[in-house]
């Protein structure tokens, strides 16, 4: 029998009412979170829920899975091309990193949220099915994605992307690596440049230590209980979790300005254990002098993307990041 918490969960009259049919329904089903479940039971749920709740499926002119050697074997890649852009200038292209804890979740969790960002924002995107921790912890996924940064600049000539405008993407774990490509100096790739990093309530700090996880312990899918049980199977050493590469939020602001953090759209939701050190992120990130566009929900929970397909400020939120894409790109364009 699990212990009841020691904080009450939040009520629902403080969620938000495009929310909180669905926190009723968790809630009545027992509250029960990834860490309460066997890792395939977890896995299977999640891939379940992100399947039921996400937003349509977008058709686009190619969608195809490719292989990027790695260390001991291949990565599954997701390319999705919207189609377009026949003028044989080379293109921008978003690379993301799907969330899950770095232990649940896959390309397949969130292809409806890649199409939807390759559709309305114009771009290529390339999904990263990375290697999950218990059986690859870290730094295994991290450097997938390094691998996967790598193959998009050997491969730009054949799909006509420009290495030197690539935008790193990805929501909660997804987040956090995106933040490490695009910010830590030993990731990276030679040949490339990332102009750009969308982050949808990343992981900044993996230390478990803010406020909101005092706040955030029952009644949500994703919870500190969540956390540290992901943070148990992505850390074989918990001392880890100061290393730059898990906790990106701990750069002081003068590394981020040295090396010219670039422009970023950070989502952060309130009812969510991460919401302080995602709020500090964006705030690091602007005291280092990149560009921020950050949005806040104060009564809305982690997942929101990947339930965009029933939760309304979810879709118009993605919309609102796929058009940043889209901006941000048309900025470069016409800067040369």
């Amino acid at each position: 029998m699990r212990a009841e918490p020691i904080n009450p969960a939040v009520p629902l009259e403080d969620v938000a009412a495009d929310a909180v049919d669905l926190v009723r329904a968790f809630r009545d089903a027992g509250a029960v979170g990834f860490q309460d479940l066997s890792l395939d039971q977890s896995r299977a749920a999640y891939e379940a829920g992100c399947a039921a709740n996400g937003v349509p499926v977008e058709a686009l002119e190619r969608v195809e899975d490719l292989d990027c050697q790695v260390n001991g074997g291949s990565i599954r890649l997701r390319h999705y091309h919207p189609g377009g852009s026949g003028s044989g200038t080379p293109r921008a292209v978003v690379l993301f990193l799907h969330g899950g804890g770095w232990v649940i979740g896959s390309v397949e969790t969130h292809d409806r949220i890649c199409r939807y960002l390759a559709s309305v924002s114009g771009l290529d995107v390339v999904s990263v099915d990375y290697r999950l921790a218990p059986e690859y912890p870290f730094p295994t996924p991290l450097e997938d994605c390094i691998a996967a940064l790598d193959f998009v600049s050997d491969r730009a000539e054949e799909y006509g992307w420009d290495p030197h405008r690539i935008i790193v993407a990805g929501d909660s774990a997804g987040g956090n690596l995106a933040t490490v490509l695009a910010t830590d100096p030993g990731c990276t790739v030679s040949g490339t440049t990332i102009i750009g990093q969308l982050l949808l309530y990343p992981v900044a700090n993996l230390l478990c230590e803010s406020d909101s996880y005092a706040r955030i312990t029952h009644g949500f899918p994703l919870t500190a209980d969540s956390m540290r049980w992901f943070q148990s199977l992505y850390l074989a050493d918990p001392r880890s979790a100061g290393d730059l590469r898990v906790s990106p939020g701990l750069r002081q602001p003068a590394e981020l300005a040295k090396r010219g953090a670039p422009p970023a759209f950070v989502v952060t939701v309130g009812l969510d254990p991460l919401a302080d050190e995602g709020i500090e992120y964006a705030a690091l990130l602007a005291r280092g002098g990149a560009p921020v566009e950050h949005h806040h929900l104060p009564r809305h929970s982690h997942g929101l993307f990947t339930s965009a397909g029933v939760i309304p400020t979810g879709a118009k939120l993605l919309n609102r990041a796929a058009s940043w894409l889209a901006e941000l790109t048309n900025r470069q364009e016409k800067a040369g």
